[in-house]
């Protein structure tokens, strides 16, 4: 019975790592088609969405499959909660990277704005980040979860710099305004991817070390620490 429960969580563990590299290379293939006016590959991105929701389904029912027949306690309960909290932000970065399709579908029929450097440069933080942080869950790793929730600064300063830009643009001929908005919806899209990412850093920190990061939980109690040692 124990080696059947180990295996049933080597198998969920192995479906999340999948769910996580498909959801990463629609996000890449997302931007690709982008810088490529490639309609074929953003396509390609839209019908993959189903093959993640039905994984996303198949965590879900694992996971309370072991919880109601097994009963696990401690690190294994843990373990199947963060799988399914996992599953459900991976489902939600491969919506984004469907919705960055749909806006490319929808820019490659227009006359290019402007070359494309800082959304790539965004995505492949964002898909870094998406890859470290399932690294991080399979080895148990909270040094690196806690690394990948540090980047998201990065993605963020990244992406007041693309609005900037393009309202700039926006201000200086009215005719920019709907390529420079969608142009702001990715960049928005591959923010949140890299949220979500996050949020797996949050789990996977919390199965390590049973206890919480979430919402800078940390420096407020050292700050509250501080105010009531004086």
């Amino acid at each position: 019975m124990e080696r059947q429960f180990d295996e049933e969580l080597k198998n969920l563990r192995a479906l999340l790592m999948r769910m996580a590299s498909l959801v990463e290379e629609s996000i890449a293939q997302a931007v690709r088609a982008l810088k490529t006016s490639d309609e074929k590959a953003a396509r390609e991105v839209l019908e993959r969405e189903d093959d993640v929701n039905l994984m996303d389904i198949e965590v879900d029912g694992s996971c309370l499959r072991l919880l109601a027949l097994k009963q696990p306690m401690a690190g294994d309960l843990r373990f199947i909660t963060s799988a399914m909290k996992i599953g459900e932000e991976l489902e939600r970065m491969g919506d984004l990277a469907v919705n960055i399709a749909e806006r490319t579908l929808e820019l490659i029929k227009l006359p290019p704005l402007k070359p494309l450097i800082d959304i790539p440069r965004m995505a492949l933080l964002a898909q870094n980040m998406v890859r470290d942080v399932i690294t991080a869950f399979v080895n148990g790793d909270e040094k690196l979860a806690r690394e990948v929730c540090r980047r998201d600064d990065e993605v963020d300063n990244l992406n007041d710099q693309i609005f900037r830009e393009l309202l700039t643009y926006m201000m200086q001929d009215p005719g920019n305004i709907s390529r420079a908005v969608g142009l702001i919806l990715i960049g928005r899209h591959l923010e949140r991817i890299a949220d979500h990412a996050t949020n797996i850093g949050e789990a996977v920190f919390y199965l390590v070390e049973g206890k919480t990061i979430k919402h800078h939980i940390e420096s407020r109690d050292a700050q509250k620490g501080k105010g009531e040692s004086r």
